[in-house]
């Protein structure tokens, strides 16, 4: 393992610092297709043929996947077979945004059905 010292602490800030601006760009910028950030998500950012149900059911099916994919490469990192804990974190991290941003998709749901159900006809 390497040493740490001041030097390497400081080079590991700046290159967090650096990626967290970049995402804050990244984040900042008009996203021209309201449903970018679930399009990153999956393979696609059309609807398929099925419609909005397909659409999220591959949503939700990349998030599973994404948990896993976090869930074994934890695994593996707490096994010794993998010793890059950026890459872990970053799989982690990856699947928690996916999963919260599919809460908020759910939370929004409710509510718009919720307000149809309270519509007087």
């Amino acid at each position: 393992m390497t040493t740490v010292n001041t030097s390497n602490l400081l080079a590991m800030r700046n290159a967090i610092l650096q990626q967290n601006s970049a995402l804050q760009k990244a984040a900042a910028a008009p996203a021209t297709n309201p449903l970018a950030g679930v399009g990153q998500i999956g393979t696609t950012t059309s609807a398929p043929d099925g419609g909005f149900t397909a659409t999220l059911r591959g949503a939700l099916t990349e998030v599973n996947n994404q948990q896993a994919k976090a869930s074994q490469i934890t695994e593996s990192y707490e096994r010794g077979e993998t010793t890059d804990i950026a890459a872990v974190m970053l799989q982690r991290e990856q699947a928690s945004v996916g999963f919260q941003a599919t809460l908020q998709v759910r939370n929004k749901l409710l509510s718009a059905y919720k307000d149809i159900m309270s519509m007087p006809v």
